[in-house]
């Protein structure tokens, strides 16, 4: 990875997060370049980064790897206006949500090798989690070299089909606002319970930052963790008897049920 010249179409937060993310890694500066119509931001990046910047046109004509960073609404004009800069054997990466490969191909031209993933916001703190699924032009050395960059943010996995990512989106992509729903409900009971706003807020975003890393670095399930801190008769089990007779479960299988048809609806 550190010897691959790495452009990115789009300097936005994520991109940011991916760029930054590689330097940490030991990607040198210069080997990573980037274009975007927000000079400030560029100037910013160079600065802090040291990595190159300028025109699409530019930034694209040595890569071995560009990276799609724009919004999905202007991909179509973007792709249309790259690919003349394009070199033979660049792998493309994209993290537009709702872009199918099919529509990267024919963008871009059908020998290309394309790489379509999910990253989601957790990756701004380096603790992303990501799905990615590569076209049949894409070699082993390219996905490898897909799931290294990808990976300077956090968590990656390659998907069974293409199809995945709409699941991935449902569960990942769109999950951290499933988690900040919780912490805003369980926030709200502590000040109703008495507890002062801050000290409520505080208290549960330790919680939730804790058990996640309980939950990460245990080499047992969830399930387990859960019946390990539920005592018979106690107030742990007093919650998680009430969460299910709400039907906890089928009310989150339902929501992520319903990203996932709405993600197949954008995507077309």
């Amino acid at each position: 990875m550190n010897n691959s010249r790495i452009a990115f179409i789009g300097a936005g937060n994520m991109a940011n997060s991916l760029i930054r993310g590689l330097i940490a890694k030991g990607v040198p500066g210069p080997q990573i370049a980037a274009c975007d119509l927000d000079v400030v931001k560029l100037e910013q990046l160079q600065t802090e980064c040291g990595i190159r910047t300028g025109t699409m046109a530019e930034v694209a004509a040595e890569a071995d790897v560009v990276l799609l960073a724009v919004k999905p609404q202007g991909m179509a004009g973007v792709c249309k206006a790259l690919r003349p800069s394009l070199k033979q054997g660049v792998l493309i990466i994209s993290i537009a949500a709702g872009i199918p490969l099919r529509s990267l191909e024919a963008w871009l031209g059908s020998e290309r090798a394309i790489v379509r993933c999910m990253p989601n916001t957790p990756a701004l703190v380096l603790e992303g989690a990501t799905g990615l699924f590569a076209n049949a032009n894409t070699t082993a050395a390219q996905s490898a070299l897909a799931e290294a960059i990808l990976s300077a943010v956090g968590t990656s996995a390659w998907l069974a089909s293409e199809d995945a990512i709409n699941a991935v989106t449902a569960l990942s992509g769109s999950g951290p606002a499933y988690f900040f729903l919780l912490m805003e409900a369980m926030e709200q009971a502590g000040v109703a319970m008495g507890l002062a706003p801050a000290l409520a807020r505080q208290l549960t975003l330790q919680t939730a930052l804790g058990a996640a890393k309980l939950a990460a670095g245990s080499d047992v399930a969830p399930d387990e963790l859960r019946r390990r801190v539920t005592s018979p008769g106690g107030t742990t089990e007093a919650a998680i008897r009430s969460f299910e007779g709400a039907d906890f479960r089928a009310v989150v299988e339902q929501a992520l049920f319903a990203a996932q048809k709405r993600s197949v609806e954008l995507t077309g």
